[in-house]
């Protein structure tokens, strides 16, 4: 008995796992030339910085388990339950909400402990998955696909009752700054920008990280995002210029680059937790619920457990 999983983000890893622990065998599948998925990390002067998932929030038992477990062996810790709202006037007060937290290795590494019992085979490209069900014509008992709605359909030509759960589902896209300034001259942990057209949100990855390093990274609006999808780069002396008004940091930074997430966020929410589909291939996601890491990860290990109890 053998799952196809593709897609390695954390709700390829949680299902690869449930899987796993299920007795269930997996074969994992992804594109990139490492895990992570969205939960990226680029290691830039012997650091990571996070691209992608600025930090988690726990509001389920399940979830908070896995997140204490990490805390305990040191792949996570406590970051802040406070940022700063701002509009491009300036910085305003902070708001308290969830405990937020970080990660000493970077955010890719949750799923690389996820993953590690796993075996996973990177730069695969796949390119049609089918009744069977098969992936690009190799059966399987069951498929799993891991990833967002737009890079999910062009797999499901010959399979329209899961293509119709996908289609007429607007996502938008993000770019995402990261820059090092030679001195730290703010003092915040995070920040959300209302009223901008440039910034949404921005975080301090030295704080994050808890080394203090003086590096932000500010995701821009989705506005902003569509009309640099086919240079992304171009968009960061914009973002830059931004960054820097609304902080009040003098001088410019040591280095500075911009990532792409032409798929960052779904506009309207799933109350579904994941699709189960009678043709043998399922699907799922941080596109199934609110886009959270939590929920991405719920998805996937809910999905594990149904599917193993399906094929058990």
């Amino acid at each position: 008995m053998t799952v196809a999983v593709v897609g390695a983000g954390i709700s390829g890893a949680a299902c690869a796992r449930a899987l796993q622990e299920a007795g269930v065998g997996v074969t994992l599948l992804d594109r990139g030339r490492v895990p992570g998925g969205r939960l990226a990390s680029r290691r830039i002067d012997g650091r990571p910085v996070d691209l992608g998932a600025s930090y988690l929030t726990c509001r389920d038992a399940r979830f908070s388990a896995v997140v204490d477990d990490w805390c305990a062996r040191g792949l996570a810790h406590p970051w802040t339950d406070a940022f700063h709202e701002a509009t491009p006037a300036g910085l305003g007060g902070r708001k308290t909400g969830p405990v937020r937290f970080g990660t000493p290795g970077g955010m890719r590494s949750l799923v690389a402990d996820l993953l590690a019992p796993l075996e996973v085979t990177q730069q695969v490209h796949v390119s049609s998955v089918g009744p069977g069900p098969v992936v690009d014509g190799r059966a399987y008992d069951a498929v799993v696909l891991a990833m967002p709605d737009p890079q999910a359909l062009p797999l499901l030509v010959d399979l329209p009752h899961e293509r119709a759960q996908l289609v007429d589902r607007a996502w938008e896209p993000v770019l995402a700054l990261a820059a090092r300034f030679p001195a730290r001259t703010w003092d915040l942990d995070g920040c959300f920008v209302a009223g901008s057209d440039v910034l949404g949100w921005i975080a301090d990855d030295g704080r994050r990280r808890g080394d203090g390093a003086p590096v932000l990274v500010a995701h821009s609006t989705s506005a902003l995002a569509a009309g640099h999808l086919a240079d992304p780069s171009a968009a960061g002396p914009e973002l830059l210029d931004a960054l820097r008004s609304l902080l009040g940091i003098p001088v410019a930074p040591e280095w500075s680059f911009v990532q792409r997430w032409t798929y960052a966020r779904p506009v309207n929410v799933r109350e579904m937790p994941y699709w189960l589909g009678d043709s043998g291939v399922s699907l799922c996601g941080d596109g199934w619920g609110s886009p959270r890491v939590e929920t991405a990860w719920l998805s996937g290990h809910l999905l594990g457990q149904a599917l193993a109890a399906r094929l058990g």
